[in-house]
């Protein structure tokens, strides 16, 4: 949620920072703002809307020369969505101006006290209390910047990335991080902040994340110096090489990130298991699984804690780790779990899918686990991210960057992830034959080409996507395997073109969601010929007789259902643990031209982030 972007150096600051705001657009947002220093004046341009409005508003409103500047994406927490609320926010003297991504939660106690210090608001936002209490330390104490920062964050209550501009000293940029994300690019002379690398791959490769409680005061002349927030002790930067680069974060040719990333699910899910998996050899190569596999044997259960679509790739690992495994699996939302008082042993292993690496409530999660004495396994697609560095051990998904909001490949890619890890431990604890699981084998090494041939029916969803874009309400059914696939199937339509849509178990139809059926309801069936299949037809059958519209998707030669279905969309045939990666393919088409023929925003739906990095 939010973007930052900052740059100090010898270019033009306003360029850099203009476009990487709009690289972070992805995150989602509602305003936007730029604040820049042109060696003797500091000037702060502000609008709700997107960052095109900004870009507008800048040119006519103020000078964009400087080499020192920060920008921000803002979703709104506290306050709602106007020009005032917008970040960057002045201090009362006008000397100091702050961006700020996450929560103050006890901003409300600390405004009263500067306003009872003669300190006026303009805005309703917490951010605009830190920047004055910042300024409050600094007169008060007579202190430098950045050490005024480091006490006002320790009266502070929340999650943050922050970074501060004080126009009196122009040389340097302080930021810091508790909760939310915060990179600084290393140059030549000159150095770039960011949520990410994102905004300045292009000119540099090197980064340093910061990491929980840690400050960085960005000089100009002097290079970077961290110091932990709490106890003021030194921390020696380590710079990481990215890996990232900048054709991946670019459109190539699609339409939109969310189409692009759909079909690079044939080379994301091949770039997932390259390395990894040994067909000839039968082996799986997981050093983060190899390297603590006592911990997964003798574990007691597995508990899988996300969100959202995380979530959905979680409840298809259930699946498989207790058919393939044979070890107990609980799926939990983490903003749930975390405040429930779970009971957690160090007899637990707690698997946390975040495809971001952080989601804020996985992370409050995976501490809590830890705090208990459980081993966390992160599965996740950024290197270096917060859940990455916080598990114990993981597993990268190697998807590549995901941009559109709307989660595609990390959806399947984590799925593969999870299959690997389920047929590893599967193969080790003897729970599998050695013919079972070198067909399991055979099967997911084939996948990427089964999912270009699935991807072949977009254009027949795009005339199914014309028939129904403007009903109101959907209705996805599936069992087994393909039951997350129905519920995630439901959250894509829902995401990003804002019709109401459920998922359901297909045998639950009888318990409530039959009462909805009518002619006007049209319901998505996942019926391929592994799993349940005829008890699926018997509630195709409940729903024909009671007019609903059927949307089939079933394996390639099926007849039986297309005799029933008003429609009916292909997928190959796989073995049925291997399923869910063909048969979301057509429900993320189908979304994804009904939002488009609705004229909606496919790549940032309304009040929606790509990375919830507050609660």
């Amino acid at each position: 949620m939010c973007g930052i972007v900052g740059y100090i150096g010898h270019r033009e600051a306003y360029p850099i920072i203009l476009k990487g705001l709009k690289r972070l657009e992805y995150r989602g947002y509602d305003s936007a703002g730029i604040a820049l220093f042109d060696g003797t004046d500091l000037k702060l341009s502000k609008t709700k809307g997107k960052v095109a409005n900004l870009e507008t508003k800048l040119e006519s409103e103020i000078t964009t020369h400087g080499s020192v500047g920060i920008g921000h994406t803002r979703w709104a927490t506290h306050g709602v969505p106007n020009d005032v609320n917008s970040h960057p926010h002045y201090s009362n003297s006008g000397d100091l101006v702050i961006i700020h991504n996450g929560i103050i939660e006890n901003y409300e106690s600390l405004k009263k006290e500067l306003i009872k210090r003669g300190y006026v608001f303009k805005s309703d936002t917490d951010t605009e209390v830190l920047v004055n209490l910042i300024e409050d330390v600094k007169k008060n104490e007579q202190i430098k910047l950045g050490k005024a920062v480091q006490i006002a964050l320790n009266q502070v209550v929340g999650a943050y990335a922050i970074a501060v501009f004080d126009r009196n000293k122009p040389n340097e940029i302080v930021v810091a991080r508790l909760g939310s994300p915060l990179a600084i690019g290393i140059g030549d002379d000159e150095f770039f902040i960011a949520s990410d690398a994102s905004p300045f791959i292009e000119y540099t490769k090197n980064a340093i994340y910061l990491e929980d409680e840690e400050m960085a005061i960005v000089r100009r002349d002097k290079g970077v110096k961290i110091r932990k927030i709490h106890d003021d002790s030194l921390v020696d930067p380590y710079v990481q090489e990215l890996q990232l680069n900048l054709e991946q974060i670019e459109k190539g040719g699609y339409d939109h990130f969310m189409l692009k990333e759909i079909y690079e699910q044939p080379s994301a899910i091949l770039d997932t298991f390259r390395g990894r998996l040994l067909t000839n050899e039968a082996i799986i190569k997981m050093a983060g699984v190899e390297d603590n596999m006592k911990k997964f044997l003798n574990a007691d259960r597995i508990i899988i804690v996300a969100c959202g679509t995380s979530w959905h790739a979680g409840l298809v690992a259930e699946y498989i780790f207790e058919d393939l495994a044979r070890i107990p699996v609980e799926v939990e939302y983490a903003s749930e779990f975390r405040y429930r008082n779970p009971i957690i042993t160090e007899k637990d292993v707690v698997i946390a899918i975040s495809q971001s690496g952080e989601t804020a409530d996985t992370l409050a999660a995976i501490k809590l686990a830890k705090s208990k004495g459980a081993f966390v396994f992160g599965v996740c697609n950024v290197v270096g991210s917060s859940i990455a560095r916080e598990a114990h051990a993981g597993a990268y998904t190697h998807a590549g960057p995901e941009i559109g909001v709307a989660s595609t490949k990390a959806f399947t890619t984590q799925i593969t992830v999870l299959t690997l890890i389920a047929l590893r431990l599967s193969r080790a604890k003897g729970t599998i034959s050695s013919s079972d699981y070198r067909h399991h084998l055979i099967e997911l090494e084939l996948i990427p080409d089964k999912v270009k041939k699935a991807l072949e029916s977009d254009d027949y969803v795009k005339t199914i996507a014309e028939i129904y874009k403007d009903v109101h309400n959907f209705l996805y059914l599936g069992r087994g395997y393909n039951f997350p696939v129905a519920l995630e199937g439901a959250l894509k339509l829902k995401e990003i073109s804002y019709i109401h849509a459920e998922g359901y178990p297909a045998a639950e139809m009888k318990h409530g969601p039959i009462a909805l059926i009518d002619e006007n309801m049209p319901i998505v069936v996942i019926a391929t010929k592994k799993g349940h299949y005829e008890k699926v037809v018997s509630n195709i059958q409940e729903i024909k007789s009671r007019k609903g519209k059927i949307i089939g998707i079933v394996t390639e030669g099926d007849t039986q259902v297309k005799e029933l279905a008003d429609h009916v969309i292909e997928v190959p045939e796989t073995i049925e643990s291997l399923s869910p990666l063909l048969t979301t393919i057509p429900l993320q088409l189908l979304s994804y031209h009904i939002a488009l023929m609705l004229g909606k925003n496919v790549d940032q739906p309304r009040n929606l982030a790509k990375a919830v990095t507050v609660e």
